[in-house]
């Protein structure tokens, strides 16, 4: 079971987004560490907030909520949560039931290292593990302060002067405010908590010196990489978060077969799928759940949430919007944004143009600057586009409308209606020279 603490106010971000709900390569920072704890296996996951509950909306199916009413500080935080586990439990919480507490704002915990904290907290058999790491700059952390023998003796919190001396804060080991407990052992020392502090808050720290006061042992397990627990709390360290997490994505998918020319200048989302052997080229953004096949190149493009088939080609300078299908073989060139549309295997769509709410099939060639009119003031259109059409330049297709297979448009046309299979549609004024214009237009 996973408590993930999401109830903190985050003023430091200077922003009327929710902390919790700033964007981290393509997700809310809040569900970094629910989908680690769903990863790792938890049975049950319950998300602590604040009675505005500003995190709900985005929690997947399964994904409990619990309100803390006061900010009271983690103590505080913890102990609704652990009332949400127990009222869940009708039988009651086993005792020696591991209990994980993670912190919202600190998401690149991953299952791994989850897994591997339950794991050292059953093996040294106490009531509580805290996972610890090592930080040059340790600012802000509460500092692990350990006996003699190198057991946990107490965490120190820094944020205020009164709370920690000189020898205290210089300690480099810190409390990442990542713990596991004993479900007994929590229940019973919660409702101990004091908030005798600079902050007046409930600490949850304290309760490992509780537990330390009643003879438990408590371990502490040390994460050799500091990177993983990172809080954010303003957003230059969300930024930084945002660095770590991106050369995660962008080393999965290079040792997976891809092809990433340039790391430093291409941002790719978390949710996003990429086949071996396809390449992409810098200052391309791919967002949200966008998925590409094997064999593809992008180039200099913007992608959200579309598929791309094997062998696709896109840009530079292509802007796929969501619902956009680009079918085996196709190409999308240089200037062309498409948006909820099917692009049929082998089809072109090769430079300046707008594709939206269209079906265009296979192997046919739409012109340069080919428009599809899908907007008519009121309702969103769609247009049909056979096989193996060739657009003329500049051809707009004012839908709803359909283009026979093995059609032809006109260049310039403005195509209103149905055009035949087989067919050439012409649909333009004709041309009419205004001898002597020039001269008449300078008297």
């Amino acid at each position: 079971m996973v408590l993930i603490l999401a109830a903190g106010q985050g003023t430091r971000m200077r922003s009327k987004t929710p902390k919790m709900l700033h964007e981290l390569c393509g997700r809310p920072m809040v569900l970094w560490p629910v989908l680690a704890a769903q990863e790792a296996g938890a049975s049950r996951v319950v998300v602590v907030d604040s009675p505005q509950r500003a995190v709900a909306a985005v929690l997947p199916d399964g994904v409990e909520l619990a309100v803390q009413e006061r900010p009271d500080g983690t103590g505080g935080a913890v102990a609704a949560g652990m009332a949400a586990l127990e009222s869940g439990s009708p039988g009651g919480l086993d005792a020696a039931a591991p209990i994980v507490v993670l912190s919202g704002d600190v998401p690149l915990i991953g299952a791994e290292a989850i897994g591997g904290l339950i794991e050292a907290h059953r093996h040294a058999g106490v009531a509580a593990t805290m996972a610890t790491t090592i930080l040059a700059d340790p600012s802000g952390y509460g500092r692990v302060v350990r006996d003699p023998d190198g057991a946990v003796e107490r965490v120190v919190e820094t944020k205020e002067p009164g709370d920690s001396t000189q020898a205290e804060r210089e300690i480099k080991e810190v409390n990442t405010g990542i713990f596991v407990f004993a479900a007994h052992a929590l229940s019973q020392t919660l409702p101990r908590l004091h908030s005798d502090n600079a902050q007046g808050e409930l600490y949850l720290p304290q309760v490992i010196d509780l537990l330390r006061a009643d003879g438990a042992s408590v371990a502490a397990h040390l994460l050799e990489d500091p990177r993983i627990v990172l809080g954010v709390n303003d957003r230059c360290a969300l930024a930084e978060v945002r660095r770590i997490a991106q050369d995660a994505i962008h080393e999965r998918h290079m040792l997976s077969g891809v092809t990433i020319v340039d790391p430093s200048a291409t941002v790719i989302d978390a949710g996003v799928e990429i086949g071996p052997d396809t390449v992409i080229e810098p200052f391309t953004s791919i967002r949200g759940a966008t998925r590409i096949g094997r064999d593809c190149t992008v180039r200099h493009s913007y992608l959200l949430d579309c598929l791309l088939e094997d062998g696709v080609t896109v840009g530079p300078f292509g802007y796929l919007r969501p619902g956009t299908v680009l079918r085996s073989g196709s190409r999308v060139g240089s200037f062309v944004e498409v948006k909820n549309s099917n692009i049929g295997p082998r089809a072109k769509v090769p430079h300046l143009s707008y594709i939206g709410d269209a079906e265009i099939g296979e192997e046919t060639n739409l012109g340069a600057a080919t428009i599809t009119a899908n907007y008519d003031g009121r309702d969103k259109h769609r247009t049909n586009v056979g096989r193996r059409v060739h657009t003329g330049v500049d051809t707009t297709l004012v839908a709803p409308v359909s283009v026979g297979d093995d059609s032809y448009t006109g260049a310039g046309s403005v195509i209103t209606e149905d055009v035949p299979a087989g067919s050439l549609g012409i649909a333009r004024e004709r041309q009419t020279n205004v001898e002597g214009y020039s001269e008449r237009r300078r008297r």
